[in-house]
Protein backbone atom coordinates (compact mmCIF):
# COMPACT_ATOMS: atom_id res chain seq x y z
CA UNK A 1 0.00 0.00 0.00
CA UNK A 2 1.20 3.52 -0.82
CA UNK A 3 1.23 6.22 1.81
CA UNK A 4 0.03 9.75 1.08
CA UNK A 5 3.42 11.00 -0.13
CA UNK A 6 3.88 8.04 -2.46
CA UNK A 7 0.38 8.40 -3.95
CA UNK A 8 0.82 12.11 -4.66
CA UNK A 9 4.25 11.57 -6.18
CA UNK A 10 3.04 8.72 -8.40
CA UNK A 11 0.00 10.74 -9.51
CA UNK A 12 2.18 13.71 -10.44
CA UNK A 13 4.67 11.55 -12.32
CA UNK A 14 1.99 9.63 -14.22
CA UNK A 15 0.27 12.86 -15.23
CA UNK A 16 3.61 14.28 -16.28
CA UNK A 17 4.58 11.21 -18.27
CA UNK A 18 1.29 11.23 -20.18
CA UNK A 19 1.65 14.92 -20.92
CA UNK A 20 5.26 14.43 -22.03
CA UNK A 21 4.22 11.65 -24.41
CA UNK A 22 1.53 13.88 -25.91
CA UNK A 23 4.03 16.70 -26.40
CA UNK A 24 6.58 14.49 -28.19
CA UNK A 25 9.25 16.89 -26.97
CA UNK A 26 12.61 16.65 -28.74
CA UNK A 27 14.30 19.57 -26.97
CA UNK A 28 13.86 18.34 -23.40
CA UNK A 29 16.75 18.91 -20.99
CA UNK A 30 18.54 15.63 -20.29
CA UNK A 31 19.00 14.38 -16.72
CA UNK A 32 21.52 11.56 -16.28
CA UNK A 33 21.44 9.20 -13.29
CA UNK A 34 24.91 7.79 -12.64
CA UNK A 35 26.58 5.82 -9.86
CA UNK A 36 28.17 2.55 -8.87
CA UNK A 37 26.43 -0.77 -9.60
CA UNK A 38 23.43 -1.74 -7.49
CA UNK A 39 22.82 1.62 -5.79
CA UNK A 40 19.24 1.85 -7.12
CA UNK A 41 19.64 3.90 -10.31
CA UNK A 42 17.10 1.87 -12.28
CA UNK A 43 14.59 1.98 -9.40
CA UNK A 44 14.87 5.78 -9.29
CA UNK A 45 14.64 5.93 -13.09
CA UNK A 46 11.44 3.86 -13.10
CA UNK A 47 9.98 6.01 -10.33
CA UNK A 48 10.62 9.21 -12.28
CA UNK A 49 9.39 7.65 -15.53
CA UNK A 50 6.20 6.53 -13.82
CA UNK A 51 6.45 2.94 -15.05
CA UNK A 52 8.84 0.00 -15.11
CA UNK A 53 11.03 0.72 -18.15
CA UNK A 54 14.40 -0.35 -16.78
CA UNK A 55 15.04 -3.87 -15.49
CA UNK A 56 15.77 -3.87 -11.77
CA UNK A 57 17.43 -6.84 -10.11
CA UNK A 58 19.58 -7.12 -7.02
CA UNK A 59 22.83 -7.82 -8.82
CA UNK A 60 25.29 -5.54 -10.61
CA UNK A 61 25.53 -5.20 -14.38
CA UNK A 62 21.86 -5.65 -15.26
CA UNK A 63 21.56 -2.19 -16.85
CA UNK A 64 24.15 -1.86 -19.61
CA UNK A 65 23.09 0.74 -22.15
CA UNK A 66 21.59 4.19 -21.63
CA UNK A 67 17.80 4.24 -21.26
CA UNK A 68 15.64 7.29 -21.89
CA UNK A 69 12.17 8.28 -20.66
CA UNK A 70 10.21 11.53 -20.95
CA UNK A 71 8.86 13.06 -17.75
CA UNK A 72 7.57 16.36 -16.37
CA UNK A 73 7.84 17.91 -12.92
CA UNK A 74 6.40 21.23 -11.79
CA UNK A 75 5.31 21.86 -15.37
CA UNK A 76 8.82 21.42 -16.75
CA UNK A 77 9.48 18.68 -19.29
CA UNK A 78 12.70 16.71 -19.30
CA UNK A 79 14.19 13.39 -20.36
CA UNK A 80 15.78 11.17 -17.73
CA UNK A 81 18.64 8.79 -18.64
CA UNK A 82 19.39 5.56 -16.78
CA UNK A 83 22.96 4.29 -17.07
CA UNK A 84 24.92 1.19 -16.18
CA UNK A 85 26.91 0.99 -12.97
CA UNK A 86 30.32 2.67 -13.06
CA UNK A 87 33.30 0.44 -12.27
CA UNK A 88 36.43 2.53 -12.86
CA UNK A 89 38.99 -0.12 -12.01
CA UNK A 90 37.56 -3.12 -13.87
CA UNK A 91 39.46 -4.56 -16.86
CA UNK A 92 36.45 -6.55 -18.06
CA UNK A 93 35.40 -5.63 -21.63
CA UNK A 94 31.72 -5.35 -20.76
CA UNK A 95 32.34 -3.11 -17.73
CA UNK A 96 34.55 -0.84 -19.86
CA UNK A 97 31.76 -0.52 -22.43
CA UNK A 98 29.23 0.24 -19.67
CA UNK A 99 31.56 2.94 -18.32
CA UNK A 100 31.86 4.47 -21.79
CA UNK A 101 28.07 4.58 -22.16
CA UNK A 102 27.76 6.29 -18.76
CA UNK A 103 30.42 8.83 -19.77
CA UNK A 104 28.46 9.58 -22.96
CA UNK A 105 25.32 10.14 -20.89
CA UNK A 106 27.19 12.63 -18.68
CA UNK A 107 28.52 14.41 -21.76
CA UNK A 108 25.00 14.74 -23.24
CA UNK A 109 23.17 15.68 -20.04
CA UNK A 110 22.30 19.15 -18.75
CA UNK A 111 21.91 17.92 -15.15
CA UNK A 112 23.59 14.94 -13.44
CA UNK A 113 22.23 13.00 -10.48
CA UNK A 114 25.03 11.10 -8.71
CA UNK A 115 23.25 8.34 -6.79
CA UNK A 116 24.90 6.52 -3.89
CA UNK A 117 23.88 3.79 -1.47
CA UNK A 118 23.43 5.31 2.01
CA UNK A 119 24.03 1.94 3.66
CA UNK A 120 27.56 1.57 2.27
CA UNK A 121 30.83 3.29 3.06
CA UNK A 122 32.26 5.82 0.60
CA UNK A 123 34.97 4.16 -1.51
CA UNK A 124 37.99 5.58 -3.30
CA UNK A 125 36.12 5.00 -6.58
CA UNK A 126 33.30 7.25 -5.36
CA UNK A 127 35.79 10.09 -4.81
CA UNK A 128 37.17 9.53 -8.33
CA UNK A 129 33.70 9.59 -9.88
CA UNK A 130 32.80 12.73 -7.93
CA UNK A 131 35.96 14.42 -9.22
CA UNK A 132 35.14 13.43 -12.82
CA UNK A 133 31.62 14.81 -12.46
CA UNK A 134 32.91 18.11 -11.04
CA UNK A 135 35.27 18.45 -14.01
CA UNK A 136 32.32 18.02 -16.41
CA UNK A 137 31.18 21.56 -15.55
CA UNK A 138 27.56 20.35 -15.34
CA UNK A 139 25.23 20.83 -12.35
CA UNK A 140 25.66 17.71 -10.18
CA UNK A 141 23.15 16.73 -7.50
CA UNK A 142 24.23 14.13 -4.93
CA UNK A 143 21.40 11.77 -3.94
CA UNK A 144 21.85 9.21 -1.17
CA UNK A 145 19.50 6.29 -1.70
CA UNK A 146 18.12 3.54 0.58
CA UNK A 147 17.71 5.84 3.60
CA UNK A 148 14.21 4.78 4.55
CA UNK A 149 13.97 6.65 7.86
CA UNK A 150 15.87 9.80 6.85
CA UNK A 151 18.46 9.64 9.59
CA UNK A 152 20.54 12.68 8.68
CA UNK A 153 23.38 11.33 10.82
CA UNK A 154 24.07 9.00 7.89
CA UNK A 155 24.53 11.92 5.51
CA UNK A 156 27.46 13.75 7.13
CA UNK A 157 30.12 11.56 5.50
CA UNK A 158 28.79 12.35 2.02
CA UNK A 159 29.64 16.05 2.34
CA UNK A 160 33.26 14.96 1.93
CA UNK A 161 32.61 14.32 -1.77
CA UNK A 162 32.46 18.07 -2.34
CA UNK A 163 29.19 17.98 -4.30
CA UNK A 164 27.17 20.11 -1.92
CA UNK A 165 24.27 19.08 0.27
CA UNK A 166 23.20 15.48 -0.31
CA UNK A 167 19.54 14.64 -0.94
CA UNK A 168 18.30 11.68 1.15
CA UNK A 169 15.93 9.49 -0.87
CA UNK A 170 14.31 6.10 -0.83
CA UNK A 171 13.57 5.39 -4.49
CA UNK A 172 11.75 2.18 -3.58
CA UNK A 173 9.27 4.02 -1.35
CA UNK A 174 9.19 7.37 -3.20
CA UNK A 175 10.53 9.23 -0.18
CA UNK A 176 12.51 12.36 -0.93
CA UNK A 177 12.17 11.94 -4.71
CA UNK A 178 9.98 15.03 -4.99
CA UNK A 179 12.57 17.21 -3.22
CA UNK A 180 15.27 15.85 -5.53
CA UNK A 181 13.18 16.63 -8.62
CA UNK A 182 12.49 20.15 -7.34
CA UNK A 183 16.25 20.72 -7.26
CA UNK A 184 16.72 19.08 -10.68
CA UNK A 185 14.23 21.28 -12.55
CA UNK A 186 15.72 24.44 -10.97
CA UNK A 187 18.87 23.74 -12.99
CA UNK A 188 17.14 23.68 -16.38
CA UNK A 189 17.93 26.41 -18.90
CA UNK A 190 15.06 28.62 -19.99
CA UNK A 191 13.55 28.94 -23.45
CA UNK A 192 13.93 25.38 -24.73
CA UNK A 193 11.99 24.83 -27.96
CA UNK A 194 9.76 21.87 -28.56
CA UNK A 195 9.61 19.73 -31.67
CA UNK A 196 6.73 17.87 -33.26
CA UNK A 197 5.60 14.26 -33.18
CA UNK A 198 8.26 11.57 -33.54
CA UNK A 199 7.96 8.45 -35.65
CA UNK A 200 8.77 5.54 -33.33
CA UNK A 201 10.74 2.80 -35.10
CA UNK A 202 11.48 -0.49 -33.31
CA UNK A 203 14.33 -2.71 -34.48
CA UNK A 204 13.44 -6.30 -33.60
CA UNK A 205 14.87 -9.71 -34.35
CA UNK A 206 16.94 -12.58 -33.01
CA UNK A 207 20.11 -12.05 -30.96
CA UNK A 208 23.17 -11.02 -32.99
CA UNK A 209 21.17 -10.03 -36.08
CA UNK A 210 22.81 -6.60 -35.98
CA UNK A 211 20.05 -4.45 -34.46
CA UNK A 212 22.40 -2.41 -32.27
CA UNK A 213 24.88 -1.95 -35.12
CA UNK A 214 22.07 -0.65 -37.32
CA UNK A 215 20.94 1.68 -34.53
CA UNK A 216 24.43 3.12 -34.23
CA UNK A 217 24.76 3.42 -38.01
CA UNK A 218 21.47 5.31 -38.35
CA UNK A 219 22.30 7.63 -35.46
CA UNK A 220 25.86 8.26 -36.58
CA UNK A 221 27.37 7.47 -33.18
CA UNK A 222 27.69 4.50 -30.81
CA UNK A 223 24.38 4.71 -28.99
CA UNK A 224 24.31 1.07 -27.84
CA UNK A 225 26.96 -1.46 -26.88
CA UNK A 226 27.91 -3.80 -29.73
CA UNK A 227 29.80 -7.04 -29.08
CA UNK A 228 29.84 -10.54 -30.56
CA UNK A 229 28.20 -11.81 -27.36
CA UNK A 230 24.54 -12.74 -27.92
CA UNK A 231 22.23 -10.92 -25.55
CA UNK A 232 24.40 -7.81 -25.04
CA UNK A 233 21.34 -5.55 -25.38
CA UNK A 234 18.88 -6.27 -22.56
CA UNK A 235 16.45 -3.35 -22.49
CA UNK A 236 14.36 -1.70 -25.18
CA UNK A 237 16.42 1.46 -25.64
CA UNK A 238 14.74 4.62 -26.97
CA UNK A 239 16.82 7.26 -28.73
CA UNK A 240 15.23 10.45 -30.11
CA UNK A 241 16.94 12.12 -33.09
CA UNK A 242 16.25 14.17 -36.21
CA UNK A 243 17.10 13.43 -39.83
CA UNK A 244 16.38 15.70 -42.80
CA UNK A 245 14.07 17.79 -40.65
CA UNK A 246 11.99 14.78 -39.55
CA UNK A 247 11.73 13.65 -35.91
CA UNK A 248 12.27 9.99 -34.99
CA UNK A 249 12.68 7.72 -32.01
CA UNK A 250 14.72 4.57 -32.61
CA UNK A 251 13.98 1.67 -30.26
CA UNK A 252 16.79 -0.89 -30.11
CA UNK A 253 15.50 -4.09 -28.51
CA UNK A 254 16.91 -7.24 -26.99
CA UNK A 255 17.19 -10.26 -29.26
CA UNK A 256 14.08 -12.47 -29.06
CA UNK A 257 14.98 -16.14 -28.62
CA UNK A 258 12.68 -19.16 -28.57
CA UNK A 259 10.83 -19.49 -25.27
CA UNK A 260 12.42 -22.80 -24.35
CA UNK A 261 15.87 -21.19 -24.60
CA UNK A 262 15.02 -18.34 -22.22
CA UNK A 263 15.97 -19.47 -18.72
CA UNK A 264 17.42 -16.33 -17.08
CA UNK A 265 14.96 -13.93 -15.39
CA UNK A 266 16.73 -10.88 -16.81
CA UNK A 267 16.53 -12.24 -20.35
CA UNK A 268 12.85 -13.07 -19.83
CA UNK A 269 12.08 -9.46 -18.93
CA UNK A 270 14.28 -8.28 -21.81
CA UNK A 271 12.12 -10.26 -24.24
CA UNK A 272 8.96 -8.89 -22.60
CA UNK A 273 10.25 -5.36 -23.16
CA UNK A 274 11.14 -6.17 -26.77
CA UNK A 275 7.58 -7.36 -27.38
CA UNK A 276 6.25 -4.25 -25.64
CA UNK A 277 8.44 -2.15 -27.95
CA UNK A 278 6.64 -3.71 -30.92
CA UNK A 279 3.27 -2.77 -29.43
CA UNK A 280 4.19 0.88 -28.85
CA UNK A 281 6.15 1.39 -32.09
CA UNK A 282 4.72 3.05 -35.20
CA UNK A 283 6.90 0.97 -37.53
CA UNK A 284 8.93 -2.21 -36.99
CA UNK A 285 12.17 -3.06 -38.75
CA UNK A 286 12.58 -6.84 -38.59
CA UNK A 287 16.34 -7.36 -38.74
CA UNK A 288 17.45 -10.70 -40.21
CA UNK A 289 20.98 -12.08 -40.47
CA UNK A 290 21.37 -12.68 -44.22
CA UNK A 291 24.25 -15.09 -43.65
CA UNK A 292 21.84 -17.39 -41.76
CA UNK A 293 18.80 -16.67 -43.91
CA UNK A 294 15.22 -16.43 -42.65
CA UNK A 295 14.84 -18.87 -39.74
CA UNK A 296 11.80 -20.27 -37.95
CA UNK A 297 12.30 -17.78 -35.12
CA UNK A 298 12.45 -14.88 -37.59
CA UNK A 299 9.11 -16.03 -39.00
CA UNK A 300 7.60 -16.17 -35.51
CA UNK A 301 8.78 -12.63 -34.76
CA UNK A 302 7.35 -11.45 -38.09
CA UNK A 303 4.09 -13.16 -37.14
CA UNK A 304 3.95 -11.24 -33.87
CA UNK A 305 4.54 -7.94 -35.69
CA UNK A 306 1.77 -8.88 -38.14
CA UNK A 307 -0.66 -9.81 -35.34
CA UNK A 308 -0.04 -6.45 -33.68
CA UNK A 309 -1.06 -4.74 -36.91
CA UNK A 310 2.24 -2.87 -37.31
CA UNK A 311 3.65 -1.67 -40.63
CA UNK A 312 7.06 -3.22 -41.11
CA UNK A 313 10.13 -3.64 -43.28
CA UNK A 314 12.17 -6.85 -43.54
CA UNK A 315 15.81 -5.75 -43.18
CA UNK A 316 18.24 -8.36 -44.52
CA UNK A 317 21.39 -7.30 -42.68
CA UNK A 318 25.03 -8.41 -43.14
CA UNK A 319 24.53 -8.38 -46.92
CA UNK A 320 28.27 -7.75 -47.31
CA UNK A 321 28.93 -11.33 -46.11
CA UNK A 322 26.90 -12.93 -48.92
CA UNK A 323 28.54 -14.22 -52.08
CA UNK A 324 26.38 -12.83 -54.87
CA UNK A 325 25.51 -13.33 -58.51
CA UNK A 326 22.84 -11.76 -60.69
CA UNK A 327 20.06 -13.88 -59.18
CA UNK A 328 21.00 -13.72 -55.48
CA UNK A 329 18.38 -11.12 -54.53
CA UNK A 330 15.73 -12.96 -56.55
CA UNK A 331 16.44 -16.19 -54.67
CA UNK A 332 16.24 -14.41 -51.29
CA UNK A 333 12.97 -12.71 -52.28
CA UNK A 334 11.48 -16.03 -53.34
CA UNK A 335 12.45 -17.55 -49.98
CA UNK A 336 10.80 -14.63 -48.16
CA UNK A 337 7.59 -15.06 -50.18
CA UNK A 338 7.49 -18.77 -49.36
CA UNK A 339 8.07 -18.35 -45.61
CA UNK A 340 6.03 -15.17 -45.11
CA UNK A 341 2.86 -16.12 -47.00
CA UNK A 342 0.76 -14.76 -44.14
CA UNK A 343 2.27 -11.28 -44.73
CA UNK A 344 2.94 -11.27 -48.46
CA UNK A 345 2.57 -7.50 -48.34
CA UNK A 346 6.08 -7.22 -46.87
CA UNK A 347 8.70 -4.76 -48.12
CA UNK A 348 12.34 -5.79 -47.94
CA UNK A 349 15.73 -4.13 -48.17
CA UNK A 350 19.24 -5.62 -48.24
CA UNK A 351 21.73 -3.68 -46.11
CA UNK A 352 25.00 -3.89 -44.23
CA UNK A 353 25.25 -2.11 -40.90
CA UNK A 354 29.00 -2.75 -41.00
CA UNK A 355 29.63 -0.91 -44.30
CA UNK A 356 26.55 1.32 -44.37
CA UNK A 357 25.35 -0.20 -47.65
CA UNK A 358 21.76 0.96 -48.37
CA UNK A 359 21.13 1.85 -44.71
CA UNK A 360 20.13 5.33 -45.84
CA UNK A 361 16.96 3.76 -47.32
CA UNK A 362 15.65 2.51 -43.97
CA UNK A 363 14.15 5.75 -42.67
CA UNK A 364 12.60 6.50 -46.07
CA UNK A 365 11.01 3.03 -46.16
CA UNK A 366 9.80 3.44 -42.57
CA UNK A 367 8.08 6.70 -43.51
CA UNK A 368 6.63 5.06 -46.61
CA UNK A 369 5.03 2.07 -44.90
CA UNK A 370 3.78 4.32 -42.09
CA UNK A 371 2.04 6.50 -44.70
CA UNK A 372 0.48 3.38 -46.24
CA UNK A 373 -0.78 2.32 -42.79
CA UNK A 374 -2.42 5.76 -42.37
CA UNK A 375 -4.09 5.85 -45.79
CA UNK A 376 -7.86 6.37 -45.79
CA UNK A 377 -10.17 5.41 -48.63
CA UNK A 378 -13.15 7.68 -49.24
CA UNK A 379 -16.38 5.96 -48.29
CA UNK A 380 -17.93 6.39 -51.72
CA UNK A 381 -14.88 5.00 -53.49
CA UNK A 382 -14.68 2.11 -51.03
CA UNK A 383 -18.30 1.09 -51.53
CA UNK A 384 -18.07 1.30 -55.33
CA UNK A 385 -14.96 -0.88 -55.30
CA UNK A 386 -16.14 -3.59 -52.89
CA UNK A 387 -19.68 -3.84 -54.22
CA UNK A 388 -18.29 -4.19 -57.76
CA UNK A 389 -15.98 -6.91 -56.43
CA UNK A 390 -18.93 -8.75 -54.86
CA UNK A 391 -20.93 -8.57 -58.10
CA UNK A 392 -17.92 -9.81 -60.11
CA UNK A 393 -17.36 -12.76 -57.77
CA UNK A 394 -20.40 -13.60 -55.67
CA UNK A 395 -19.78 -15.56 -52.44
CA UNK A 396 -20.81 -19.21 -52.36
CA UNK A 397 -24.04 -20.14 -50.59
CA UNK A 398 -23.98 -22.04 -47.30
CA UNK A 399 -26.96 -24.19 -46.21
CA UNK A 400 -29.06 -22.46 -48.81
CA UNK A 401 -28.11 -18.96 -47.62
CA UNK A 402 -25.89 -16.50 -49.47
CA UNK A 403 -23.86 -13.64 -48.01
CA UNK A 404 -25.10 -10.16 -48.83
CA UNK A 405 -22.86 -7.09 -48.37
CA UNK A 406 -24.82 -3.85 -47.88
CA UNK A 407 -22.10 -1.25 -47.46
CA UNK A 408 -18.52 -0.76 -46.21
CA UNK A 409 -16.68 1.80 -44.08
CA UNK A 410 -13.11 2.42 -42.94
CA UNK A 411 -13.35 3.37 -39.26
CA UNK A 412 -9.62 3.40 -38.45
CA UNK A 413 -6.05 3.29 -39.70
CA UNK A 414 -2.78 1.78 -38.41
CA UNK A 415 -3.61 -0.77 -39.64
CA UNK A 416 -6.23 0.19 -42.26
CA UNK A 417 -9.42 -1.43 -41.02
CA UNK A 418 -12.53 -1.98 -43.15
CA UNK A 419 -15.94 -2.97 -41.80
CA UNK A 420 -18.50 -4.64 -44.06
CA UNK A 421 -22.15 -4.57 -43.02
CA UNK A 422 -23.67 -7.94 -44.03
CA UNK A 423 -26.88 -9.93 -43.62
CA UNK A 424 -24.93 -12.52 -41.56
CA UNK A 425 -21.21 -12.19 -40.74
CA UNK A 426 -20.96 -15.96 -40.17
CA UNK A 427 -21.56 -16.55 -43.90
CA UNK A 428 -18.33 -14.81 -44.88
CA UNK A 429 -15.68 -17.49 -45.42
CA UNK A 430 -12.05 -16.59 -44.70
CA UNK A 431 -11.15 -17.20 -48.37
CA UNK A 432 -13.71 -14.62 -49.44
CA UNK A 433 -12.33 -12.14 -46.93
CA UNK A 434 -8.91 -12.77 -48.45
CA UNK A 435 -10.36 -12.09 -51.89
CA UNK A 436 -11.73 -8.73 -50.77
CA UNK A 437 -8.42 -7.83 -49.12
CA UNK A 438 -6.60 -8.62 -52.38
CA UNK A 439 -9.02 -6.35 -54.25
CA UNK A 440 -8.17 -3.54 -51.86
CA UNK A 441 -4.43 -4.16 -52.22
CA UNK A 442 -4.59 -4.24 -56.04
CA UNK A 443 -6.37 -0.88 -56.04
CA UNK A 444 -4.49 0.95 -53.29
CA UNK A 445 -0.87 0.75 -52.18
CA UNK A 446 -0.96 -0.98 -48.79
CA UNK A 447 2.50 -2.52 -49.15
CA UNK A 448 4.33 -2.93 -45.86
CA UNK A 449 1.21 -2.81 -43.70
CA UNK A 450 -1.43 -5.34 -42.62
CA UNK A 451 -5.02 -4.72 -43.70
CA UNK A 452 -7.89 -5.83 -41.49
CA UNK A 453 -11.34 -6.62 -42.82
CA UNK A 454 -14.17 -6.88 -40.30
CA UNK A 455 -17.57 -8.41 -40.98
CA UNK A 456 -20.60 -7.16 -39.07
CA UNK A 457 -24.11 -8.50 -39.08
CA UNK A 458 -26.30 -5.45 -39.63
CA UNK A 459 -27.39 -4.13 -36.26
CA UNK A 460 -24.67 -6.03 -34.31
CA UNK A 461 -21.09 -5.32 -33.23
CA UNK A 462 -18.22 -5.90 -35.61
CA UNK A 463 -16.61 -9.32 -35.72
CA UNK A 464 -12.93 -9.67 -36.49
CA UNK A 465 -12.19 -11.32 -39.79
Amino acid sequence: MYNGEERSLCAALWAGRNEAERQGNMANPLVAIVGRPNVGKSTLFNKIAGRRLSITENRPGVTRDRLYADAVWQGKHFTVIDTGGIELKSDDTMWREILRQAELAVEMAQVIVFLMDGREEISSSDYEVAEKLRRSGKPVLLAVNKIDHFSHDKLFDFYALGLGEPFPVSAEHSQGVGDLLDAVVEQFPEGEEEAGERLKIALVGKPNAGKSSLTNRLLGFERTIVTDIAGTTRDAIDTPFQYNGEAYTLIDTAGIRRKKNVTDDVEYYSVVRALDAVRRADVCLLVVDSSEGLTEQDVKIAGYVHEQGKPSVIVMNKWDLIEKDTRTVLRFEQKLKEDLKFMDYFKSVYVSAQTGQRTEKLLTLAREVFAHANFRVKTGTLNDLLLDAVRANEPASYNGRRLKVYFATQPSVCPPTFVLSCNDAQLMHFSYKRYLENVLRRTFDFSGTPVRVLARTRGENAETV
